[in-house]
């Protein structure tokens, strides 16, 4: 509800104009590829807003605009789960994830909470960063010759933020640190109200609410910004604007009704205890262990993903068995949850499943009109293998020095 507050606010793309308008041209690639691998914080909004401004800010920088374009939305969309920003995406795949473990025993004590993967994420994010603006600027603005602006090509928009666009964005931070400075008040000093038992700092309550505490983060971010810029007038504006970001959901509500009832069966019947176990029997009766099986589920999922493009189906689908046969081979939910994100992303930019793919083919004809989908899936597919390699590498030094994927979630079932 309140990430759409900010996004329909117009919070969510000024702060990406802020940040892009000012990079030096050298830098771009690495900043639209940095800017990119956070944007799942938007949702898919992601892939309209942040393709085609990249695209603006690369042709006002002298550089291809078809490589930003381009560019911007493979590493949107091929590291779309990554990040060190927290938003809706994270919050679908967490409770799939604690209704796939709770069909075992096991899962009692497990620690299953919005950041279980927010290390990993984090980490991703600055690694893919750099990996994407190496191809945008040495592999695919190389290949893309010398830019010829096309006759019907429409005016560039404006960049530059207007004087209360930019009031409005200093007041939003002012308030968002001061909140935030709030619940580290909550937590950070001794025997603090947000510390869990014993003063501990992992697991607390803090964590277990890290839901309500990103409410009120967006919701003052969104607020603030939005009359500030008189895109919000009165709470009936608040209210429509919420509305709006809820209809959005309605699809994912449907099918989360659905999924319940299946993994309700699975426990009710025992029917997921069973695929789990000849699950993990088949792995172990080919070899097929620790790292290697979650690189085999990755390769699996990347598969599946050229045909159920939605993460949340996705993940409903495989999750309820991978997870506990996973858990039975030793491996917790949040590393299961994490090789699941490498997969559904990867391969997500070359399906033409993807209907943001042809979207951003008719943004590509703005710059050459007699563009195919051949050649735009071609450009596309750079990104995909050096994606998925570098990622499994981060996963796989994560997973060789045993190092937690979040807070309080380890590798290993503890």
């Amino acid at each position: 509800m309140v990430v759409g507050l900010c996004e329909k606010t117009g919070l969510l793309e000024t702060l990406m104009r802020a940040t892009l308008a000012r990079v030096p041209r050298a830098v771009l690639p690495y900043a639209v590829a940095l800017i990119a691998s956070q944007a799942h914080m938007m949702s898919d909004v992601a892939c309209i807003v942040l393709p085609p401004l990249a695209a603006l800010v690369f042709k006002s920088a002298g550089r291809h605009p078809v490589a930003g374009l381009i560019g911007g939305f493979a590493c949107v969309t091929a590291g779309y789960a990554a990040g060190f920003t927290v938003g809706s995406l994270d919050a679908l795949y967490v409770g799939i994830t604690q209704q796939a473990a709770a069909v075992l025993p096991a899962a009692d004590g497990l620690d299953i909470h919005l950041l279980i993967n927010y290390f990993f994420t984090a980490a991703s994010s600055l690694v893919l960063a750099a990996v994407g603006g190496f191809l945008i600027s040495r592999v695919l603005e190389p290949r893309l010759g010398a830019y010829e602006p096309a006759g019907e090509e429409s005016e560039d928009r404006d960049l530059t933020l207007t004087p209360v666009q930019r009031r409005a964005l200093l007041r939003t931070a002012l308030v968002v640190l001061v909140y935030l400075a709030g619940v580290l008040a909550l937590w950070l000093p001794e025997g603090a109200p947000l510390r869990g038992e014993g003063g501990a700092f992992v697991p607390s309550p803090l964590l277990s609410g890290i839901v309500p505490v990103l409410f009120g983060a967006f919701l003052l971010a969104g607020l603030t910004y939005g009359f500030s810029v008189k895109r919000l007038t009165s709470a009936e504006d608040v209210t429509t604007a919420v509305t709006e970001s809820v209809k959005t959901m309605s699809g994912y509500l449907v099918m989360m009704f659905v999924a319940a009832q299946v993994i309700a069966l699975f426990t009710w019947s025992n029917v997921g205890v069973l695929l789990a176990v000849k699950g993990a029997a088949l792995f172990d009766s080919m070899g097929v262990t620790g790292f290697w099986a979650i690189l085999v589920f990755v390769l699996l999922v990347s598969c599946l993903n050229l045909f159920i493009l939605s993460g949340s189906a996705l993940w409903s689908l495989v999750g309820p068995v991978f997870v506990p046969a996973f858990m039975l081979m030793g491996m917790s939910p949040a590393l299961t949850q994490a090789a699941f994100r490498i997969g559904d992303s990867a391969t997500g930019v070359i399906t033409p499943m993807n209907p943001y793919v042809f979207l951003i083919l008719a943004m590509l004809r703005q710059y050459e009109p007699d563009a195919k989908l051949g050649t735009l899936i071609s450009r596309l597919a750079i990104f995909v293998v050096p994606f998925m390699l570098v990622w499994l590498a981060i996963l796989g030094v994560f997973y060789g020095f045993d190092l937690p994927l979040g807070p309080g979630a380890d590798i290993g079932l503890k």
